[in-house]
């Protein structure tokens, strides 16, 4: 794997952490506030939920070696 491919999912993987660990949080804050009663634990649950979310599609992402795109449509 070429160092330009490596760093464009690398750059991936940290866009996709970063919007899914804010998505929990803020999910967790509005469930502790509403429903909870102001507990921690609705907070740390769905932080923890963006967390393993965001490593499986890195780590998905990373395996695969490469993906290939069709531009042109497959003819009949």
């Amino acid at each position: 794997m070429s160092e330009k491919e490596l760093g464009q999912k690398l750059d991936r993987c940290l866009a996709d952490s970063v919007v899914k660990l804010g998505a929990g949080l803020g999910l967790g804050i509005v469930f502790s506030v509403v429903f909870f009663k102001r507990r921690t634990w609705p907070i740390a649950f769905a932080t923890g939920a963006g967390l393993g979310m965001s490593y499986s599609n890195c780590q998905n992402d990373l395996r695969s070696p490469y993906i290939l795109h069709r531009s042109v449509p497959k003819e009949q």
